[in-house]
């Protein structure tokens, strides 16, 4: 193989798919499905021949792709907060998971403005872009049933647009209810929850809200209204502005639900600066299990979505929808999700028990 070939982003011609195939042992054909995603490859040689992609710098022409396949091997990929560490982390595997198939993405941050939300869900006028994941914050039903190109599209997260395509979620009701339930069997019997929007909540707010309603009323414990202090984002100051408010009420909760960990970290800000300890003073337990969480100190309990889980759904029924069509109607795809304990929430089945204070 010509050696110039064989240096990523060197000054020789550019590596072909005869020098991918060479560099992997394995035929042309090979690569090519590889390259196209067009049938299932064994895993181990899939691997193989990413990894001489990768060394060889080997770019497929997209173009011609589209013109020999009607498939340009190219996704769309948008959320509302890519600041967001979860929406990042999941970025990261959605990326993953389309690599696998030979597909590559492109990312978008649509900031929840409905405009830009409808522009990615018609493919953003690009006849390269074979399909789109999105997460919408903004869009309404009407406005997508009604969108200009009915490009293949799968949903991510909690909007509820109807199922004229698939939408993967995990169980929020489910996932809050559980991280309750955590809370009240340690012994904890004033639980608020940070999380709520007022007077427009999105879906999030409204499903997380449900499951931890569903589980004080288990349990017998009532809902007050001013545990619940409204949030207008879901950053970590948000997490801390309805933490102190909670704070200055005559009868301080001695546990916290957050709807998402940086608002949880924002609040485990607020519990330290008021000289208070977590677990020992109150428990918190948070959503999401972003990197940040198992660093935090005291460490963060929180409800982990199967983030790869998600991202293979997505992508999967994408393709699916690109190489067969989307006549059929909609599916509700859901991956697990789990609990995860750490310090902040002490030990279940006793209030305060253990776990490292605020500091």
């Amino acid at each position: 193989m010509d050696g110039a070939r064989s240096v990523p982003n060197g000054a020789g011609p550019a590596p072909r798919l005869k020098d991918v195939a060479e560099a992997a042992g394995v035929s042309v054909k090979t690569v090519s499905n590889v390259v196209n995603g067009t049938v299932h490859v064994a895993a181990a040689t899939r691997e193989k021949v990413q990894a001489a992609i990768d060394a060889l710098g080997y770019h497929p022409n997209v173009a011609a792709r589209k013109l020999r396949t009607g498939r340009s091997g190219v996704i769309a990929l948008a959320f509302p907060e890519l600041p967001s560490p979860y929406f990042a982390e999941l970025a990261v595997e959605v990326i993953a998971a389309a690599r696998r198939h030979g597909v590559t993405v492109l990312m978008d941050d649509t900031a929840g403005d409905p405009r830009a939300e409808l522009r990615i869900a018609s493919g953003l006028g690009d006849p390269m872009i074979d399909g789109v994941i999105l997460s919408p914050l903004g869009l309404d039903q009407h406005e997508l049933a009604a969108r200009e190109r009915q490009i293949p599209l799968v949903l991510l997260g909690e909007a509820d647009l109807g199922l004229v395509c698939d939408h993967v979620h995990i169980d929020n009701v489910a996932a809050a209810r559980e991280a309750v339930r955590h809370l009240i069997a340690a012994g904890r019997r004033r639980v608020a929850a940070i999380g709520w929007q007022d007077p427009s909540p999105r879906a999030t707010a409204q499903q997380r809200m449900t499951g931890y309603r569903q589980a004080l009323a288990e349990a017998g414990l009532p809902a007050e209204p001013a545990l619940c202090p409204p949030v207008r984002a879901y950053f970590r100051p948000d997490g801390a502005a309805a933490m102190r408010r909670l704070l200055k009420l005559p009868q301080r909760p001695d546990a916290v639900f957050c709807f998402n960990d940086l608002m949880a970290l924002g609040a485990l800000r607020a519990i330290h600066e008021a000289g208070l300890r977590v677990p020992h003073d109150i428990a918190l337990v948070g959503f999401d299990d972003v990197e940040e969480a198992e660093y935090a100190i005291p460490s963060l309990t929180t409800v982990a979505p199967d983030k790869t889980g998600i991202a293979e759904a997505a992508v999967d029924a994408l393709l699916h929808r690109i190489a067969d069509g989307y006549g059929e109607p909609g599916r509700l795809i859901q991956p697990g999700h789990r609990l995860v304990i750490r310090e902040s929430s002490g030990s279940s089945g006793s209030s305060g028990s253990s776990g490292s204070s605020g500091e």
